[in-house]
C-alpha cells in the first residue's frame, strides 16, 4: 500500500492551516503550532491519520462495496474527479443533490430518467420531436449528466464517504451521519472534526494537498480492490476443484453399489427354494 511521508505531506502544503481568528477550538490537538497568525498543522498526526483511513478504505474496498467521493471546492473538485474515477468509484463535484442519501430512491428515478433520454434518442423515438423539444430534452439531460452522471453506476446506498472539506459539505455529513454511513474526511482548522469518523488534519484549500492524501487513499481502493479479485478467483478455482472431486467419486461410488447389488442377488433367488 502506498504510504505517506512526512516530507511529501510538507511539499504539498498540508500543514497550512487558517487564520487563527477563523479557527475551530475542536481541531486543537491537530494543531502544532501558529506563525504570522496562521495555523500550522501537526503532520506527524497527519500521517498517521492519512494511514489509518487508508487501510480501513482498502478493507472497504475489498469487500466489494462503494465509497462516495464529495469536494464541490472549485479548485480541487478536478483533482478529486480523476482519482475517484481511477478507482472506479462514483464522486460529486457539482452541487450536492439535497437528500442524495436520505432520499436516495429519488435520485435513482432522476439517474433512470437520464438512461431513458439516451435509450429512446438512440432508437429514434424522439425523430419527430420539433427542435424545441428536441433542444429542451437535450439541455435536461445534460443537466442530469452534470450534476447525476458520475453516480449513474451507484445502484445503493454507499458504503463510506470520502469528504473534501467538511465544513462546506455538511449538508452531506449529516446525511450520511443520519444513515450511519462512515464518514472520512480532510479536515482543515477551521472545521469541527466531530461527525467525522475518520479525521485527516490538513489544508483542504491547495489542490497539491487534497492530491497527495486521495493519492495515498486511492492507491489503497485499488489494493482492496485487487485482492478482492484474487480472493474470488482462488474461490472459484477452490470451487472447481471440489466439484471435480465429487464428480470423481461418483463412479467409484456407482461401482461399489452394483458389487453389494450383485452379492445380495443369489441370497434373494435362494429364499423362495428354502420354502
Amino acid at each position: 500500500m502506498a504510504r505517506t511521508n512526512f516530507d511529501m505531506l510538507l511539499q504539498a502544503g498540508c500543514h497550512f492551516g487558517h487564520l487563527k481568528r477563523k479557527w475551530n477550538p475542536a481541531m486543537a490537538p491537530y494543531i502544532y503550532t501558529e506563525r504570522n497568525g496562521i495555523h500550522i498543522i501537526d503532520l506527524h498526526k497527519t500521517v498517521v491519520k492519512v494511514d489509518e483511513a487508508a487501510e480501513a478504505l482498502k478493507n472497504i474496498a475489498r469487500g466489494g462495496k462503494k465509497i462516495l467521493f464529495v469536494g464541490t471546492k472549485k479548485q480541487t473538485k478536478e483533482v478529486i474527479a480523476e482519482k475517484a474515477a481511477s478507482v472506479n468509484m462514483p464522486y460529486v463535484i457539482e452541487r450536492w443533490p439535497g437528500g442524495m442519501l436520505t432520499n436516495f430512491p429519488t435520485i435513482r428515478k432522476a439517474v433512470k430518467k437520464m438512461a431513458n433520454i439516451d435509450k429512446l434518442m438512440q432508437d429514434g423515438t424522439y425523430g419527430n420531436l420539433s427542435k424545441r423539444e428536441l433542444l429542451q430534452i437535450t439541455r435536461q439531460r445534460a443537466k442530469l449528466e452534470k450534476n447525476l452522471g458520475s453516480i449513474a453506476d451507484l445502484t445503493r446506498l454507499p458504503s463510506a464517504l470520502f469528504v473534501v472539506d467538511v465544513m462546506k459539505e455538511h449538508i452531506a455529513v449529516a446525511e450520511a451521519n443520519r444513515l450511519g454511513i462512515p464518514v472520512f474526511g480532510i479536515v482543515d482548522t477551521n472545521s469541527d472534526p466531530k461527525n467525522i469518523d475518520f479525521v485527516i488534519p490538513a489544508n483542504d484549500d491547495a489542490k497539491d494537498s487534497v492530491e497527495v492524501i486521495l493519492n495515498a487513499c486511492c492507491a489503497a481502493i485499488a489494493e482492496g480492490v485487487e485482492e478482492r479479485k484474487v480472493e474470488k478467483a482462488d474461490e472459484k478455482a477452490a470451487d472447481a476443484q471440489a466439484e471435480a472431486a465429487a464428480d470423481e467419486a461418483k463412479p467409484k461410488r456407482t461401482r461399489r453399489a452394483r458389487k453389494d447389488v450383485a452379492a445380495e442377488a443369489p441370497a434373494a433367488e435362494e429364499a423362495p427354494a428354502a420354502e
